[in-house]
């Protein structure tokens, strides 16, 4: 069963996201990233300049079958099913990501803003409802 963790009350999705996803990468981990396309699209910008001096090769889910696959092991998508891998998914989204149980670890990112916070509060019930059990961290507490 899918590990479930909930990153709660970050006051940054963007640079939460950057920092997750270089420990990620340090540990050599597999990870795909679902969002509105607009998200997904500032995530691409800021992975290439969040550290002056640091760059965390990643790809849009859609050139998973070019020669740049062998490069890097951070997906960018927009739905869950295009990501090559089964390991973790990270969701930047408002909405359940489809197909999130084929995954070994789903991490949820949500801020303190009251529809943030509203949306990851459905989530968790939808999760709840299905027996998942959830880790829930608090961040900015």
């Amino acid at each position: 069963m899918t590990e479930i963790a909930f990153h709660f009350n970050v006051p940054d999705k963007l640079s939460y996201a950057c920092r997750l996803l270089r420990k990620a990468f340090r540990s050599q981990a597999e990870v795909g990233v679902v969002g509105p396309a607009a998200l997904l699209g500032e995530l691409d910008r800021a992975l290439w300049s969040f550290e002056p001096l640091e760059f965390l090769p990643h790809a849009s889910a859609r050139q998973a079958h070019t020669a740049l696959a062998a490069h890097t092991r951070l997906w960018l998508a927009a739905r869950a099913a295009e990501i090559p891998h089964q390991a973790v998914l990270v969701n930047l989204g408002d909405s359940v990501p489809e197909g999130f149980e084929r995954f070994e670890r789903l991490i949820e990112i949500v801020t303190p803003d009251d529809a943030d916070r509203q949306a990851g509060r459905q989530r968790w019930k939808h999760y709840s409802d299905r027996g998942y059990e959830i880790q829930k961290h608090e961040v900015g507490a």
